[in-house]
């Protein structure tokens, strides 16, 4: 059966930042797998160090004596990246990563420079094998500051010191496995009493951080100095991080029932391998990442079948392969509950599309361009912007928690778990309409010298002249924003407003005409991003 540009579009807002219309052409040409086989095959496009590089010379060029540290420019990459690359679905899915292995500016000690090259390892890896993936993080020096085990010391008996257990703890109960041993359909097992099974103690957690000691930044010759991050390499907080065996801890380690037993010679590097090894084939991986992926993806509730289908598929690619994120996702984006749009009675199914997501769709399908090239957004996760940026959650829980439920309302009695429902407030509601009718009105990023214009504009060229008609309007709003579900309520609500501002005639100007045209346009779309049907992706 053809696809329909409707379907398309659906199949788009799950798998891409945006949809344009060359996109769906590309899936009705190609088909939802072979689409998804195309966007697997492109390579990453660019790197953080490059755009990083390009905006260092720009403020230099502009200010020979201006500091620069890369923080201002890796959320202007990710935006750039998002709104411009072709490899969309690696966005999607490095955006959905970002908020598993979550690493934030927010604990204060991350580099700008470090973080851009973060987000390209999530690129990199989002088609790769999951143990590639848990290996590229725990060696990152980014997430080694952020859970403070980068030079994180052996144990020592005379002083009482202790190995810090932060990325042991994190890297099981929320990037790997989880809190509670689960079935493959992601429902919790139970004891002979009826109650959830943990899946780890905090012996386990002490076991594990000894683990990961004596890793430290990278140097090509490491020496004690190095490991406390004396004489730092240019490279040092992009590189993987090294082992220094010297600090590694040579005593037994028990977790998740794997001993590595004690020795007189350490050998970090092997006992890391062994650790992540037993994390990667515990039967809890493939349930916990498969349905905190489809939750990003897809719907928020998924039935305990379509996360045993995915689990599957996490557990053997059909070719005996564990841990292929290129079947996990293909999994994710064509079963059967992905694929069919739910009906409208259905309260159960779809998601909130976050924040973050609604503004990058809205510059893509409409065009959006930066002057500098350098897409300079800045920070959106402030509370008077998004409440989300990329890499900036306020803690390791990301912004918000996979399993949260909107307590006092209906969406609490019937248990449903919606979990950017959590940045949902007074407050992030009014600022986040403020924010795109901004970049709607009068562009996004800082203002160019000598001008009042705005680095990032949105030019809407092929709906100013769809404007003198509101149906043509609405139709294509319909098509690139709701994927033809728009309601006739919504639709209505668009056409009188759009109706309600007069193109001028008679001796009007060319200039006057295609402001009122302009107008038109801005305000269809500001109240369709506002609407609870552009908020709820379904």
């Amino acid at each position: 059966m053809p696809i329909s540009d409707a379907d398309a579009a659906r199949f788009l807002t799950q798998a891409s930042m945006g949809v344009t219309d060359a996109d769906i052409s590309s899936v009705e040409s190609q088909g939802y797998k072979g689409w998804i086989q195309n966007q697997m095959g492109l390579s990453a496009t660019g790197t953080a160090q490059s755009f990083q590089a390009a905006a260092k010379a720009a403020l230099l060029a502009a200010s020979p004596t201006a500091f620069f540290n890369g923080t201002a420019t890796s959320n202007n990459y990710v935006f750039q990246q998002a709104v411009t690359a072709p490899d969309q679905l690696r966005q999607r899915v490095q955006l959905a990563l970002s908020e598993i292995f979550v690493t934030s500016y927010q604990s204060g000690h991350q580099d700008g420079v470090g973080m851009g090259a973060y987000w390209d390892i999530l690129g990199r890896d989002a088609f790769g094998n999951f143990r590639t993936l848990m290996e590229d993080v725990t060696l990152s020096p980014q997430m080694g500051h952020y859970l403070t085990y980068l030079g994180n010391l052996k144990e020592n008996t005379a002083t009482g010191q202790v190995p810090d257990e932060n990325y042991a703890r994190e890297l099981m109960q929320l990037m790997t496995i989880g809190l509670w041993q689960l079935n493959q359909d992601g429902t919790q097992k139970l004891d002979g009493s009826g109650n959830p099974i943990a899946t780890y103690t905090h012996a386990d957690i002490a076991g594990l951080a000894k683990v990961f000691t004596g890793i430290s930044y990278y140097s090509p010759s490491p020496t004690n100095s190095t490991f406390y991050g004396a004489g730092k390499d240019p490279t040092a907080e992009y590189a993987p991080m090294i082992y220094y065996n010297q600090y590694h801890s040579i005593s037994e380690k028990d977790f998740l029932g794997t001993t590595i037993p004690a020795t007189t010679t350490a050998n970090a590097a092997a006992d890391v391998k062994t650790a992540l090894d037993a994390i990667f084939n515990h039967p809890n991986v493939g349930p916990f990442i498969g349905r905190q992926l489809i939750q990003r993806l897809v719907t928020s509730n998924p039935s305990p079948a379509y996360v045993s289908r995915v689990a599957a598929v996490f557990n053997n690619n059909g070719s005996g392969v564990r841990g292929d994120l290129a079947a996990v996702i293909t999994a994710i984006l064509t079963d059967s509950e992905a694929r069919t749009a739910p009906a409208t009675s259905d309260a159960t199914s779809g998601k909130l599309r976050e924040p973050l997501v609604r503004m990058t769709n809205l510059m893509r399908s409409f065009g959006a361009t930066s002057q500098t090239g350098l897409w300079t957004i800045g920070d959106t996760s402030a509370s008077t912007s998004l409440y989300q940026g990329a890499l900036d959650s306020p803690s390791v829980f990301n912004f918000w928690r996979p399993g949260y439920v909107p307590p006092n309302g209906k969406m609490g009695a019937a248990q449903l778990t919606v979990p950017e429902f959590q940045v949902v407030n007074e407050v992030s509601v009014a600022t986040y309409i403020n924010t795109m009718t901004s970049v709607i009105n009068s562009g996004a990023g800082a203002v160019q010298t000598g001008t009042s214009t705005r680095d990032i504009q949105v030019p809407f060229t092929t709906e100013i002249p769809l404007s003198t008609t509101a149906p043509q309007l609405v139709a294509r709003i319909n098509k690139l924003l709701f994927y033809g579900n728009m309601s006739a309520g919504l639709q209505q609500i668009l056409t009188d407003n759009i109706n309600s501002v007069a193109i001028p005639g008679g001796t009007a100007t060319a200039a006057q005409i295609t402001a009122a045209q302009t107008n038109r346009v801005r305000v269809a779309i500001s109240i369709a991003v506002a609407s609870p049907e552009y908020l709820t992706q379904r």
